[in-house]
C-alpha cells in the first residue's frame, strides 16, 4: 500500500543537496575572493595611521583590496567587529582602549577576550614624561622628590579621563606615592598647550604629541614609559630605570577578527601581517609616526592584553575612574 507523503517533504532531499553543494563550493573558494574590510577609529589618530600603513602591503599579500573603514568612536567599531560574520573579511585595528575601556564600565558592551580573535600586536608608542622648562626637576627622581616636598602643588595634565595618558599619570602617582593634581582636558592638544604655557607643570602624553615641543625646547623630556628605551625617543631613559622600578605604560595597537574565525585564517592573517610589520619599510613608516613595530603571535597579543588589564585595572579601581 502506497503511503501518502506530504508534498513539502519531497523537497527535503533537494534542499539538503543544495546546501551541501553550496557549503562545498564555499569551502573550495580560496580566501580571500573579495575585498577585506579593516575597521579602525579616529581619523588621523594612531590606529587610523597604522591601518593605512599596513593596508597596502596586506592587500598585495592577499591579492585583494584591503579597505580601511575609519569611524568615529572605538565603541562603534568594536560593536561592528564583534557582530561581523567571522569569515576573515572583517578585521579591526584598534588601540588598548579595546581592553581597557570595559574595566571602567559597570555593564561593558563587549568582552575583549570572548568577542574577538587576536591576530597580532601591531606596535606600541611610548608615553613621555615631560615638564615645563621652569620646573626645577631634571630627572624622574628629582620630580618625585619635588612632588613629595610640595604635596598637592604640582598639576598633571591629561586628555580625556580614562584614556591611556590619564592612566599613565595615575600609575605614576600611585607607584611614586606622591600627591599630584590631575587636570583633565577634552583633548591632548589642549593639555599640551597649557603645559607649554606653564599653567600646568607636568604631563605624560603620547610620544607623537611631545617630540616636536621637546625639540623646540618648549617641553623638557625626562623619561619614557616603555619597559625598554625606545627608538621613538632616542636618548631618553625609561621611567622604570630612572627612579620608579617596574613602571610601564604605553599606547599599543592590535589587529583582531570576530570570535569564531577559523584557525587557518587566523594563522594566515597573523603570518602575513607579522611579516609586513617586520619589513624595514613599514618599520620606518611606523617609527616616523612615533610607533615602534612589534608583530607578535596571537598568543602574544592575548598575553599583553591580560598583563595590561591586570596592572591598569588596579589603578582604575583605586582611583575610581569610570568611563565618561
Amino acid at each position: 500500500m502506497k503511503k501518502n507523503i506530504p508534498r513539502f517533504l519531497t523537497w527535503v532531499p533537494a534542499i539538503v543537496v543544495f546546501f551541501l553543494g553550496a557549503a562545498a563550493a564555499f569551502a573550495q573558494t580560496p580566501y580571500p575572493s573579495r575585498p577585506v574590510r579593516l575597521l579602525t577609529a579616529g581619523f588621523g589618530g594612531g590606529s587610523d595611521i597604522a591601518s593605512r600603513i599596513i593596508a597596502p602591503p596586506l592587500a598585495a599579500a592577499l591579492g585583494q583590496p584591503v579597505v580601511v573603514d575609519s569611524r568615529v568612536g572605538g565603541a562603534i567599531i568594536a560593536d561592528v567587529a564583534a557582530k561581523a560574520y567571522p569569515d576573515g573579511y572583517t578585521l579591526m585595528l584598534y588601540s588598548a582602549s579595546l581592553w581597557i575601556l570595559p574595566l571602567m564600565q559597570d555593564t561593558p558592551a563587549y568582552d575583549p577576550f570572548r568577542d574577538f580573535a587576536p591576530i597580532t600586536l601591531v606596535g606600541s608608542s611610548p608615553l613621555v614624561l615631560v615638564v615645563h622648562p621652569s620646573v626645577p626637576a631634571k630627572s624622574v627622581k628629582e620630580l618625585i622628590a619635588l612632588a613629595k616636598a610640595k604635596p598637592g602643588e604640582i598639576n598633571s595634565a591629561t586628555g580625556p579621563r580614562g584614556a591611556t595618558p590619564h592612566l599613565a599619570s595615575e600609575l605614576f602617582k600611585a607607584m611614586a606615592g606622591i600627591d599630584i593634581v590631575h587636570i583633565a582636558y577634552r583633548g591632548v592638544g589642549l593639555a599640551v598647550i597649557d603645559v607649554i604655557g606653564g599653567r600646568i607643570q607636568m604631563m605624560l602624553p603620547n610620544a607623537g604629541a611631545a617630540i616636536p615641543h621637546m625639540k623646540s625646547g618648549k617641553l623638557r623630556g625626562l623619561a619614557v614609559g616603555s619597559a625598554q628605551p625606545s627608538p621613538v625617543v632616542p636618548g631618553l631613559p625609561t621611567i622604570a630605570a630612572s627612579g620608579l622600578p617596574g613602571y610601564e605604560c604605553v599606547t599599543s595597537y592590535g589587529v583582531f577578527a570576530p570570535a569564531g574565525i577559523p584557525a587557518p585564517l587566523v594563522k594566515r592573517l597573523s603570518a602575513e601581517i607579522v611579516r609586513i610589520l617586520h619589513g624595514a619599510d613599514v618599520k620606518e613608516k611606523l617609527l616616523s609616526t612615533a610607533t615602534e613595530a612589534i608583530g607578535s603571535s596571537p598568543a602574544g597579543l592575548t598575553a599583553h592584553m591580560k598583563s595590561e588589564s591586570a596592572s591598569l585595572g588596579k589603578v582604575i579601581k583605586a582611583a575610581g575612574i569610570r568611563a565618561e
